[in-house]
């Protein structure tokens, strides 16, 4: 059988696991001839959980236990094998990738270094933060990449928060008050201010009452361009503005950070802001295995470069896609953006590419379809351009319509992975849990 491995169970990654393990696993076939491709996910975590959920794990809105997906079950149910361990080393000469040793909670060994065999090589490894050489982000900063460092922050902001209810019903002239502070005012950073103002309202419903959820609760994002949301159009960025303003969240634009110490960001212009917590959302590169991966080029920001084909430049055997690909846009300045669509048109392509590439016919072309982007602004709100440029202009939409369009975003990646049966389920479930439990998560 031809054997494709495929590393990184992110949104890309895990959909073109399910779609090619749908096709060709064992474990789906009752009948008829054996089949053609053998599938195998690699990750060195055992969940998955969507990123663009982080932020709403950070602020404890979201239960990240009741989004996780088990990479072995969704295996056994999808037709396709799964490894759990972090990817070491690539011998293209060989084809072959390594898998490093899987340690326990005590770190024990649980599995040993692993070597697999391939035909086929997937790289989707996603993204991690870029701290651009600041001096302290990386050691005073917190980053939202994986599930573990947002329910870190959780904790730690509710924690936060009850040391200030406790000073301030100690001692009333001290208005003890807690301070956030956001680097960055990409998607994340203002989708995690919007969250944290409504986790504020939260908290003083659930015991914080001296705590004032808007007067006592610094939130503000520190941006270095000029506007917030830097990459999207004027009209969204000027539409969100108006929105976080009337949730009291301040924003500094034209502030580069030049250097963060313990509790203190300072600013290029001299500027310095007290916070009792730091966040760090302010840009991504890819993981920095892949410039070690056997002579596979990459570019400036560590982006394994491909072509059209999704296929590398240095190996016809090897495949790339989502945030650690770097592919062009024909007709446009930039290659295709790091987003949550592009992965998933790429996952698509990939599945029907993979097919004839074993077929031995030409591979086809992939052409990035821009559908708009959307910004969550809290429970009820959200901004965004749909439809991108396909119909020769965007549709602006905010509000409630602009929310339930973003939720519908995971619901379509849950219907992709298991199905719209299982996704309604979900839904219902979601539901249920949000009825009988209280809106944010309190521990």
């Amino acid at each position: 059988m031809h054997r494709i491995i495929i590393v990184g169970g992110g949104a890309g990654g895990l959909e073109l696991a399910t779609r090619l393990g749908n096709k060709y696993g064992s474990a789906v076939r009752k009948k008829g001839p054996p089949p053609l491709a053998q599938v195998t996910l690699i990750d060195q975590k055992p969940t998955h959980v969507w990123k663009p959920l982080l932020h709403e794990v950070a602020s404890g809105s979201m239960d990240s236990f009741a989004r996780e997906l088990e990479y072995a079950a969704q295996a056994r149910w999808h037709g396709f094998e799964f490894h759990q361990g972090p990817l070491t080393a690539l011998n293209r000469a060989g084809k072959s990738v390594t898998i490093g040793p899987l340690l326990g909670t005590d770190m024990s060994e649980v599995l040993p270094t692993r070597t697999l065999e391939y035909d086929t090589l997937v790289l989707c490894l996603g993204s991690t933060t870029a701290y651009y050489g600041v001096k302290g982000a990386q050691e005073n900063c917190i980053a939202l990449d994986t599930v573990e460092q947002a329910i870190s922050f959780r904790e730690r902001m509710i924690a936060a928060c009850t040391r200030a209810e406790y000073r301030m019903d100690e001692t009333v002239a001290d208005k003890a008050s807690v301070s956030i502070a956001i680097i960055g005012a990409g998607a994340t950073g203002v989708e995690l201010s919007a969250e944290l103002r409504n986790t504020a309202e939260v908290l003083h419903a659930y015991g914080l009452k001296n705590l004032d959820p808007v007067r006592d609760i610094d939130i503000r994002i520190i941006e270095a361009a000029p506007r917030i949301l830097p990459t999207l159009s004027e009209r969204l960025s000027a539409a969100a503005v108006e929105l976080l303003r009337q949730k009291n969240i301040i924003l500094m634009t034209g502030e580069a950070v030049s250097e963060i110490s313990a509790g203190v960001v300072h600013t290029a212009s001299g500027k310095s802001v007290n916070a009792d917590l730091i966040v760090w959302s302010a840009g991504i590169r890819a993981p920095a295995i892949l410039a070690e991966l056997d002579g596979l080029e990459v570019n400036h920001t560590g982006q394994i470069v491909v072509g059209q084909t999704l296929r590398t430049e240095t190996d016809e055997n090897i495949f790339a896609l989502g945030d650690c690909a770097a592919c062009p846009w024909p007709d446009h300045q930039r290659g295709v953006p790091p987003r949550a669509q592009a992965a998933h048109q790429q996952a698509s392509f990939l599945a029907r590419a993979l097919a004839l590439r074993m077929q031995g016919k030409p591979l086809p072309v992939y052409t990035y379809r821009d559908l708009g982007s959307l910004v969550s602004l809290g429970r009820y709100s959200a901004v965004g351009s749909l439809m991108g440029n396909r119909f020769g202009k965007k549709m602006f939409v905010e509000g409630l319509v602009a929310r339930y369009m973003y939720t519908s975003l995971h619901r379509m990646h849950v219907a992709t992975l298991q199905g719209y049966r299982w996704m309604l389920l979900d839904m219902l479930s979601d539901w249920l849990r949000r009825a009988t439990a209280p809106r944010v998560k309190l521990h």
